[in-house]
């Protein structure tokens, strides 16, 4: 099968179409959106970023970095968004490693910390996020968790 690989999007640029349409399939925002935000890390217009785990030449894993994930908490920012993994993928670490490389990542350009919104309990923790507070998200009648990474 070979080995997973952690990437930039930056490190693969000719991705970004691919990995627009895999994170639309993931997650139902638009295509256009994923691609928007993209172009504008790619064109060095923001340093927010988008990290990939590929096996292969396919996608297993992916996530990114944004200013708001469709939240009422305009302050805590940038936001992790779009966490997922292939379910075949699973339990691997694969999410694990891809906050890890995205909070390193995002350190080193002296961005920290980031902030995130889950209906997840427990999993975030093992990668060294705190819950934060509560946030009410665009469209949702109840809140969901907000965490941190310092």
């Amino acid at each position: 099968m070979g080995e997973y690989r952690y990437l930039t999007l930056k490190e693969r640029p000719e991705l970004k179409d691919t990995a627009a349409a895999w994170f639309h399939e993931k997650w139902g925002v638009p295509e256009e959106a994923y691609l928007e935000c993209m172009t504008a890390y790619l064109e060095n217009e923001t340093e927010n970023g988008w990290y990939l785990c590929m096996l292969g030449d396919q996608i297993v894993g992916g996530l990114g970095v944004i200013d708001n994930d469709f939240h009422d908490r305009k302050d805590l920012s940038p936001n992790v968004c779009a966490v997922y993994t292939e379910e075949a993928c699973r339990r691997q670490g694969i999410a694990g490693r891809l906050l890890d490389l995205a909070v390193s990542d995002m350190r080193a350009k002296g961005i920290s910390p980031l902030y995130l919104v889950t209906d997840h309990t427990g999993f975030y923790e093992r990668y060294g996020w705190e819950f934060y507070c509560m946030a009410q998200g665009d469209g949702e009648p109840e809140p969901t968790r907000l965490y941190i990474h310092r």
